[in-house]
Parts: structure tokens; sequence; C-alpha cells
């Protein structure tokens, strides 16, 4: 349900339990658009804790370039860029307001590199902890640290020691996913010996995690600028790891920047 006043909430919760209504889980999603929220959220959330209700706090994040792009492609109105101030001073008054909600939510998510329908799917993968248990749900990403490593890896591993493929003439317009790359990367002796010890590694960590309850894993896997290396090892550990989690998906973030 989108936009629902924060006080209102309780009431609505209310309705749901005397109706008898069969729903058993509903997400809100509130923000600045509603001008009382900033009052009235720390209390009404406060509340509902303390009648038993039980519920996560799931932030959407975003940098200001990916922000200031998303408003001009839909050419909305920010609900803070008012009485003169430009979009980037509503995106940064609005992240100063949002902070301590921040701090204190059950999950932070920079969608900054997810399309709508990748954004779906981690929000699904955490939600999906309450309802199935020994469920986990893994992304690997491959990502460029010249670009800034990813805010939500749960597990980073940086490649760089690697021989690089960029410095090789007839590689280095590829990328990790052409067999030439893979092949230069693959077969040397470090690469064999590295990949060995972290398959070992994920055998032995991957079992504690779900008995532990962890439905949702990040790894994320750096190479200098996300094109070649990372991309080649983000794709071994994916084929080293879909046999054993339930859900697993391979994303390349940095692939077509590098």
């Amino acid at each position: 349900m989108d936009n629902l006043p924060v006080a209102l909430l309780p009431k609505f919760l209310e309705f749901q339990l005397e109706s008898g209504s069969e729903i058993a889980k509903i997400a809100f999603v509130m923000d600045l658009r509603e001008e009382a929220f900033l009052v009235e959220y720390k209390d009404v959330l406060s509340g509902l804790r303390s009648q038993g209700y039980e519920f996560d706090i799931i932030f959407l994040e975003a940098s200001d370039e990916t922000l200031l792009r998303r408003y001009s492609q839909t050419r909305r109105q920010h609900p803070l860029a008012t009485g003169g101030k430009t979009l980037l001073e509503g995106i940064r008054l609005e992240k100063e307001a949002l902070d301590e909600l921040k701090e204190i939510a059950d999950k932070v998510i920079d969608t900054s590199t997810y399309n709508v329908h990748e954004l779906k799917d981690v929000i699904v993968g955490y939600v999906l902890k309450s309802t199935a248990t020994g469920t986990m749900h893994a992304q690997i990403l491959s990502f460029g640290y010249k670009y800034g490593v990813p805010d939500d890896a749960d597990l980073m591993f940086d490649v760089r020691f690697l021989p690089n493929p960029y410095f090789i003439p007839d590689l280095k317009e590829l990328n990790g996913e052409d067999p030439a790359v893979r092949n230069y990367v693959l077969q040397r002796d470090e690469t064999t010996i590295f990949l060995k010890k972290l398959f070992d590694l994920f055998d032995y960590l991957i079992p504690l995690y779900k008995k532990e309850g962890k439905s949702y894993l990040t790894i994320a896997v750096g190479c200098t600028g996300g094109k070649h290396r990372s991309v080649t090892i983000g794709a071994e550990i994916y084929k080293h790891l879909e046999q054993k989690i339930n859900y697993i998906s391979l994303k390349h973030r940095d692939i077509e920047l590098g």
C-alpha cells in the first residue's frame, strides 16, 4: 500500500484484525510525500511494537546522481525542492531528514545499480526470510573498485591480485564473459589455487549461515574496473553455488563501464 498516512497505520491494522482478514503480510510505502511523516513515525512505530506487531523497516536509498537521473526521466516534483530550492538541494535535504530512520532500519538497500526487476528480487529475497525456514537467496555481484564498493555486500573478495587482461591488447576491449578472457584468467595457477580455497570456504560457511537462519546473502567480487577478472570469478562462484543455494542470481554491475 503506497503513501498511507503513518498516523492511520494503527487503525488500518486494527481494522484488518477485526475484519478477520486472511492477509498475513502487508507492505507499506511511506516517505516525505506525507508532510506529517517525520513528526509522527517514531511514536507510531514504537506504539505498534509495544502492541506486539512484528515488522521490518526496509530503507531504500540511491546516490545523488542516480536520483537526479530518475527525477529527470520521470519529471516528478521532489517534495522538498520547493521555495526556490534546486532538485539536488531537495534530495540532500531528504537524505538528512531521513538519516535517523535509516539508522533504525532493519535492512538498507542501495538501489542505484538495480532495475525494477532486480530490486524486486532483492526485496522478495529479504522478506521471504520470515516465511521459508532454511531457504537462502544469494546474489553474486561483480563490481569495479574504481566505481565504489557495493554497500549491501555480506562477503567481499578483491581479485585485483590476479593478472589483468586489460593490459593484453587482444583482450582489453572484451569482458569476463568472453571465452578468451575467461581462459586467460582461469588458466593461471594463482586462480586455480584461489578458487579451490574460496570454494572450500563457501562449503564451510553456507551450511552455517543456513543453520543460523540467514536468508539473503550478497557475495561481491571486485577488480579494478569490474569488466574482466571479477566477472569471470563471479561466474565461477555462481557455478559452484547454484546447486547449494535455493535461489541464486548473478549480476555484473560495472561490466559496461570498466
